[in-house]
């Protein structure tokens, strides 16, 4: 009777489940231990987050910043199924899937990545646009349109928080809205970009200025309706008109993770080993958005695309190294430096002993986003077509 293939199960097609199928792909396998590998997805494209503001002002093509996974896993070996996940067996390593499919897996990677909650204030998620999907980014788009399209003199955008998302989005839709955007960031702290430094601050700033947006700092959304969202400043309630708002703010487990009896931590996140494996189930590892990583150095590891996009090449490693008897490796993170885009043709690059705003920054952000691509096929035909679509336009007369 014939052996079945060791199978490796990936839940999640995001930076870090979509780069661990493809690291483990590429790992020396010796031929009688070649493993299955699937990775499942409820999406059919894989989704270059980072870039997604980049549809706002159609700098960018939905085929470039998410290509599906069919193309980048052709030729890999990893088979891809388009599912959604609703129920996981633990001590079984069984998953259930939404067409009554299941999956029993000898390695068990969970990297479905967070959810931005929007329960949180009333109306907020019936009226409020997380900005987290393509799904987001085309909901987004067509009220934009609706709004562009009809004989309004104004329109008004609330963006709810002001860290990275929220900044990088409410410059994207300033400038394309140009005159006729009056846009807003509502943040409850006392500072943008909590979390950045003076250097990304003040590029922020200086940007925001630029685009006469409104910064809301020590501010709370009380409550949000079709046209209006009312804000709470030092006791004060005030109700402003607005066309869209955009949330930003929040990240927390899917229920399908969170049901799980797995250890969490006060941020209700899942609790790992530096190996990345999760406590007391060696056999599962997990990575990204849900997990609350401490490296081996103790260091306290943001929930990035920049440390999802490390931890994958560490989790392919050591779920390699459990299946051949060999030792496996604590995560060790490194800092590669801070990207923002603040609009158009301007934006940050702080790290690696550089500090890079304007024109310049924004063509090295591109560089090194090309080339954290996933697959070389992807990156030269997006690479083309940067090179490409200038001279197209230049001919066409644009």
């Amino acid at each position: 009777m014939t052996q079945q293939p060791t199978r490796i199960c990936i839940l999640g097609g995001g930076f870090g489940g979509l780069y661990t199928a493809l690291r483990l792909s590429q790992l020396p396998w010796e031929k009688s231990q070649q493993p299955e590998i699937i990775l499942v997805d409820r999406n059919d494209r894989f989704l270059f987050l980072p870039l997604l503001y980049e549809l706002v002002t159609g700098e960018l093509q939905t085929w470039e910043i998410a290509p599906p996974y069919q193309e980048l896993l052709a030729n890999t070996g990893v088979r891809f199924i388009q599912a959604t996940v609703t129920g996981i067996d633990v001590e079984a390593r069984r998953v259930q899937l939404q067409d009554g499919l299941e999956l029993n897996c000898d390695r068990l990677v969970l990297a479905l990545g967070g959810e931005t909650p929007v329960d949180k204030v009333s109306g907020a998620a019936e009226f409020a646009i997380p900005f987290h999907s393509l799904s987001h980014a085309y909901r987004l788009e067509e009220r934009l349109r609706i709004l562009e399209e009809s004989e309004a003199e104004k329109i008004r955008v609330a963006v709810v928080g002001g860290g990275y998302s929220g900044v990088e989005i409410a410059c994207k839709v300033a400038e394309r809205l140009s005159e006729r955007g009056r846009v807003r960031i509502v943040e409850r702290g006392d500072k943008i970009l909590g979390t950045s430094g003076d250097f990304n601050r003040e590029a922020a700033r200086k940007a925001l200025d630029e685009r006469n947006i409104w910064i809301d700092l020590e501010t709370e959304v009380q409550s949000i309706s079709s046209d209006k969202i009312s804000l709470l400043y030092k006791g004060q309630v005030d109700t402003i008109p607005v066309n869209i708002v955009l949330w930003t703010v929040g990240n927390s487990l899917s229920p399908i993770i969170s049901a799980l009896p797995l250890k969490q931590s006060q941020r209700g996140k899942l609790i790992i080993t530096p190996t990345l494996q999760v406590i007391d189930y060696p056999e599962i590892f997990a990575l990204g958005d849900l997990v609350d990583c401490q490296d081996a150095t103790g260091e306290q590891i943001a929930n990035t695309a920049q440390s999802a996009f490390q931890q994958a090449d560490y989790t392919a490693w050591n779920i390699w190294a459990s299946l051949t008897n060999r030792p496996l490796l604590p995560f060790r993170y490194q800092h590669l430096g801070e990207m923002m885009t603040l609009g158009t043709d301007n934006a940050t690059l702080t790290g690696l002993g550089l500090q890079l705003d304007g024109p310049l920054g924004y063509l090295l952000r591109r560089l090194i986003y090309l080339y954290r691509m996933p697959t070389l096929d992807h990156q030269l035909k997006v690479g083309f077509n940067w090179i490409a679509q200038p001279l197209l336009d230049l001919l066409a007369g644009k």
